[in-house]
């Protein structure tokens, strides 16, 4: 369901729990999600899709076009959720919403992240490059024979 200004309290504390355990990976306190407020939430919230098995907010992800690209971000799956399959359907979900004109998806992660490369790269994705820690990955966006998207 996408989000709505109403769920970014409680998006906000499930990117926080998602992400110390990427800063542990990473030997990193300085990553953004770690230390974005309530107000950067609600900035971008309602480009979010929130998954919820029931009332409880268990994941979520966030994506804008940006010319042909269609970036990828925020991907978190509630800690005790994880393994689910629940992060291979969020990013599922995210790529089919991609709009017209967009012929590649984008994202990126820590770079000892090392279950989350593996489920970018399972999904497809190549890495396009390395620094400091992170990882950028790229696919290009499917399309049928007739050039038209493949969602």
């Amino acid at each position: 369901m996408p989000g709505t200004l109403d769920d970014a309290p409680e998006v906000l504390v499930l990117q926080r729990c998602c992400w110390v355990a990427e800063a542990i990976a990473n030997d990193a306190l300085d990553i953004p999600p770690l230390h974005e407020d309530l107000d950067g939430v609600r900035g971008w919230v309602r480009s979010a899709w929130l998954l919820r098995d029931g009332p409880r907010l268990i994941g979520g992800v966030r994506a804008t076009a940006d010319g042909g690209v269609w970036r990828i971000g925020r991907l978190m799956v509630a800690p005790d959720r994880q393994g689910d399959g629940l992060g291979r359907r969020l990013l599922a979900h995210a790529e089919a919403a991609a709009p017209e004109g967009v012929d590649r998806f984008a994202l990126f992660t820590g770079l000892r992240s090392t279950r989350n490369l593996a489920l970018y790269e399972r999904a497809g994705y190549r890495r396009t490059g390395e620094d400091a820690a992170v990882v950028h990955l790229e696919k290009p966006r499917p399309r049928s024979p007739g050039g038209r998207p493949v969602d």
